[in-house]
């Protein structure tokens, strides 16, 4: 008998959204996938706070988990540019710091 991660078992299904998928089977994975689609593009955010930001940073790492093939790799080049910057940053700030008290 194999046993099921928790992470294998699919999200609930989102009650608010009954309205519009009146006649859909909530056991259905497509069901379910478009239900959760529905959540994540009507969820309100706050704007311009770090909660925000965080929720968004949360949203490309859930979407580029599900991506597949050219999506995935662009998503993963995405992530390099994106720490090869911090870093490119990071360190530019610790040549300034050091020639500043050196």
């Amino acid at each position: 008998m194999s046993r099921r991660k928790p992470s294998d078992t699919p999200p609930p299904w989102v009650r608010h959204f009954d309205d519009e998928l009146v006649g859909l089977d909530p056991e259905d994975p497509d069901a379910r996938a478009f239900a959760q689609h529905l959540d994540r593009m009507q969820r309100q955010r706050p704007g311009f706070t770090v909660e925000g930001y965080l929720d968004g940073v949360q949203d490309f790492a859930e979407s580029a988990n599900r991506a597949q093939g050219l999506r995935w790799w662009f998503a993963m080049v995405m992530v390099a540019l994106l720490l090869l910057g911090a870093v490119w940053a990071v360190g530019r700030a610790v040549v300034f710091v050091l020639s500043t008290w050196l």
